[in-house]
């Protein structure tokens, strides 16, 4: 294998992969904001009384039942089945027609 076509190789994968990271959404550690020192995430309210940092709870609404799920899969299972046996027929009816012919 020529050297050229291996480095060629090893880039496109390395790109894919960095493509696939940065597509994913992570956050990388060095792109992290460092912590202010002598800050800990607990505040004090004007009373004087020591505040917790609010846990925030991610609440779905709306969203997809299972149902629309489970028939997506499946119309898309049996139109990918039909697609295959089509091109399967087709592919036969060609090597037959040229084996006849020869």
């Amino acid at each position: 294998m020529n050297p050229i076509r291996r480095i060629r190789r090893f880039a496109t994968v390395l790109a894919g992969l960095a493509a696939a990271l940065v597509a994913s959404g992570a956050t990388p550690a060095f792109a992290s904001r460092p912590p202010v020192p002598g800050e800990s995430g607990v505040t004090t309210s004007s009373s004087g009384a020591i505040t917790p940092p609010v846990e925030v709870h991610t609440v779905v609404v709306g969203g997809m039942p299972g149902w629309q799920i489970a028939l997506i899969a499946v119309v898309a299972a049996v139109l990918t089945a039909t697609l295959a046996v089509l091109l399967d027929r087709v592919r036969t009816a060609r090597r037959k027609a040229i084996a006849a012919t020869a």
